[in-house]
This record gives C-alpha cells, structure tokens and sequence, in this order.
C-alpha cells in the first residue's frame, strides 16, 4: 500500500493546512502488471469546524479493500471559509487526475466521497465544477477538477427549513445571510452533476432526512443518474455503521446501516469497475 500525506495547501493565519493522505495499491507485477485503478476520494463530516476520523481511514481502507485506491481530505474548516475547502477540494481532485500515471490512477474514474458536512462539500464540487467562479478560485479548468461520479452519505444539503444550519455558519461565516441560499445545494443542480449515490437514515436527527430527499428530487428533475437508500435506524454520522468508526460506548454500531458500504461497492463495479479481465 501506498500510504502518504500530501500537502494540498499550507497553513495561513486564516486557515489550517489541507492535506490529503493516500491509501493507494501497489503495482502487483503477479496479480494485475500494469493494472490502473479508479480512485475514491473522501471528504469527512464535522459540520465545516472539524474533520471527523469516524468518516476517514476506516472508511478509506474499506473501499481499498474493494480494489479501489482510495484517499482522504483533510480540508480546512471555520474560520476559515467559503470557498476555502471547495477549492482544496478541487486542486486534490486535479492532483489525482494530474499524477494518474505514476499513481495508476484512472484519470476518468474519480469518485468524490462525502459524509454530513463533507458531503455538502463534495455536491458542491459536483454541482459547481464547471463554474467561472471556481476555474477563478482554483486557477485550475474546469475538466480538470471534475468528478467523475459522487458518494454521499447522510450529506447537509438544504440551508432552507431543514437545514443543518451550524454547518452553514461555520461554512460561510460573516457572509452566511448573503450566501446561504446560494449554498442550498438542492437549488445548484444541473444536468452536468456527475452520477450519484445517496444514502441516509430516517432516524437522523442532526441532519435530517428532508435533505437528501430534496437533493434526489433536484437529481430526479436535471435527469442525472442515482441510486438512493433510505435505512430505519441509525441516528446521524455513524460512519461504516460497525466497531470500526463506533465509539467506545457502542455507539454508531446499526447492524441495518451496516450494508451501505456493499451497496455502494456494487454501485462502483457497475459504474467504474476497476476490473478488466483479458478476453
């Protein structure tokens, strides 16, 4: 495995550094010589003021162990704001694609990953990559830090009634008035929002349902291709739903949230298989 941190920005006085830490597959000159790999990278939750290791390394190593490379953001968050973590996001995203050959990556297979506030943060990747505003922010063009397909779990979407409004005010800071609408991602979707997989508890209670099922609609009406899972249990930001992102007192261990990582790794093989055997 190829394990690395990679600095994506350095620490200002108005932010913390960005980095992005890489769970990536050795060549194997037995098994697959040659063989390039899609890569999924992954964007923890912690309402835009934290980076939560519950939706990290454990959630890295389990799409790894799908035969995908996978990779973790570690954005900043408040104070710094708006665009601050899109455009880190963005330049990680150019860096996959930019290095696919030395890092066996393909280029056109790159999945961004979200949970809770990182997932708000992945849709506006997807929903804003082809906008002057970021190809300014970022200085990068538009193909470049395009996603490929989208992962979202339990994503903050919705600035609107049922929206998670914490994580908007640490995203947007003195500007939350002016820009909240503009970040309700529901309102942001186009044709051009890459493909999509969702899911989300009917339990949460932080970030509430309404959420994602405003986003599916928004999905449903721009024609984009998704797939959507609504689980009965399972209270918000659980992670893998297992002891491996549980915390010590049991919780977030939900034996029905516990497939989504399976049912998201059949949505990868059917959209981005990693394997092309000879014919």
């Amino acid at each position: 495995m190829i394990c690395k941190k990679i600095v994506i920005e350095e620490k200002t006085e108005n932010y913390n550094e960005a980095y992005m830490q890489t769970y990536f597959w050795d060549e194997s000159k037995e098994l697959y010589p040659g063989q390039k790999r899609p890569a999924v990278l992954i964007c923890p939750g912690g309402a835009y003021r934290m980076t939560s290791d519950r939706e990290a390394e454990a959630i890295a190593v389990r799409f790894m162990g799908m035969g995908y490379h996978a990779a973790v953001l570690r954005y900043s968050v408040a104070p710094a704001v708006y665009p601050t973590a899109l455009r880190q996001l963005s330049k990680a995203v150019a860096l996959l694609r930019e290095n696919s050959e030395e890092w066996m990556i393909e280029k056109d297979k790159i999945v961004v990953t979200g949970f809770s506030a990182g997932g708000h943060l992945a849709a506006s990747l997807g929903a804003f990559w082809n906008t002057e505003e970021l190809r300014n922010s970022t200085g990068l063009p538009s193909e470049s830090i395009r996603p490929n397909g989208m992962i979202l779990c339990y994503p903050v979407i919705t600035s609107g009634e049922f929206g998670h409004q914490e994580s908007f005010q640490f995203l947007l800071g003195e500007r939350y008035e002016e820009m909240k609408e503009k970040m309700s991602l529901e309102k942001q979707v186009t044709k051009d929002f890459p493909k999509t997989f969702i899911w989300h508890t009917f339990e949460d209670s932080v970030v509430l349902l309404e959420n994602s099922l405003l986003f599916v609609q928004a999905l449903r009406r721009a024609g984009v291709p998704m797939e959507y899972h609504i689980f009965p249990d399972g209270d918000h930001g659980i992670g893998l739903g297992n002891a491996l992102t549980a915390n010590p007192n049991g919780r977030g261990i939900v034996p029905a949230c516990e497939p989504w990582s399976e049912l998201a790794g059949r949505w990868l093989n059917r959209e981005f298989s990693w394997w092309h055997p000879e014919n």
